[in-house]
């Protein structure tokens, strides 16, 4: 009888360095999908256009340790992101790689930032600011996608400015 524990499906690109030059699609996903961020807002008879995400504390801190993680990271910039109630997307750039010092990799950058973030959240739920959570702040892994090209790029950014538009359609919509 096997024992060992079931092994997770590898979601990386096999044998590609994640420290090199290039930008990154990141989507890093609360645990069981917990509505803990804010919410999407569409105002009294706006159109369809105006949707928009309002943070709530927990999500200013989450933008906050965002901000602050990425711009301690030497060769890393963070292009773009949305922060939506239960996940954030972002575009990660690593720009200049440095071969004599240790590699800055994407993986390294989320976890950093999922460390991080989650010190401060408990903090404010221990202060009674933030709801709980389920014994993870965060799920385990995150999606991440190379974007490969200019026409990709414009495609991505354009996704993330348009997520709060299709929220209940979105995959990681999950209701109240």
């Amino acid at each position: 009888m096997d024992n060992s524990p079931p092994k997770r499906k590898q979601i990386r690109l096999n044998k590609y360095d994640y420290s090199s030059n290039g930008a990154y699609f990141v989507t890093v996903c609360t645990q069981n999908r917990a509505m803990l961020f804010g919410d999407v807002v569409r105002p009294v008879g706006a159109d369809l256009v105006s949707a928009r995400v309002t943070l709530n504390s927990a999500g200013t801190m989450i933008e906050h340790i965002l901000h602050e993680t990425i711009a301690n990271i030497e060769n890393m910039q963070l292009c773009d992101y949305i922060i939506m109630p239960n996940h954030l997307h972002m575009i990660l750039a690593i720009v200049r790689a440095d071969t004599r010092s240790a590699p800055t990799t994407i993986c390294s950058a989320i976890q950093a930032f999922k460390s991080k973030s989650t010190v401060e959240y408990i903090r404010g739920v221990k202060n009674y600011v933030f709801p709980p959570f389920d014994k993870r702040l965060w799920q385990r892994n995150y999606y991440e996608h190379i974007i490969r090209s200019r026409d990709e790029h414009r495609q991505i950014i354009k996704y993330i400015h348009e997520n709060p538009l299709h929220w209940r359609d979105d995959r990681y919509y999950a209701e109240k």
